[in-house]
């Protein structure tokens, strides 16, 4: 497969893990904190420069976990199909990045200004996401 053939499947990939997670409103982000999983449920999810995010605020535990160990995997269920998407959660620091995120929340935006140095985006590196059910074999997506 050539390196755009190679990219456009990969970003049909990422976009369906967005649709999934955006349909599931809620999904379930686990971190490791020492030697104990941490897990808490999130919602917030886009798409920037070709990249799956998420975002929380680097004032919260989750957010130091992921610095001590980028490790991280989201769970989510919906029509019977759950999804497990496991890779490295990498901070962006970047206006940018933030402000597309909180494009689509705008509930959000009076807890978390782009600009806040509190905001934090983070995006996914070497992921890999698994569809799972009960009727069909299981479906990997890489990004």
């Amino acid at each position: 497969m050539g390196s755009i053939q190679k990219e456009g499947a990969q970003m049909e990939g990422i976009q369906e893990v967005y649709q999934f997670l955006k349909k599931c409103g809620t999904y379930y982000l686990a971190t490791v904190d020492g030697d104990q999983p941490r897990v808490r449920p999130f919602g917030t999810v886009d798409i920037f420069e070709g990249k799956l995010y998420i975002q929380t605020g680097k004032s919260k535990a989750v957010s130091k976990q992921l610095q001590a160990n980028p490790k991280a995997e989201i769970c989510a269920f919906a029509d019977g199909i759950w999804l497990r998407i496991a890779g490295k959660l990498i901070r962006d620091d970047r206006v940018a990045a933030k402000k597309h995120l909180l494009e689509n929340y705008p509930d959000l935006q009076r807890i978390y200004p782009p600009e806040d140095d509190n905001t934090e985006v983070l995006y996914f590196e070497n992921a890999t996401a698994t569809f799972y059910s009960f009727f069909e074999p299981p479906r990997v997506v890489k990004f």
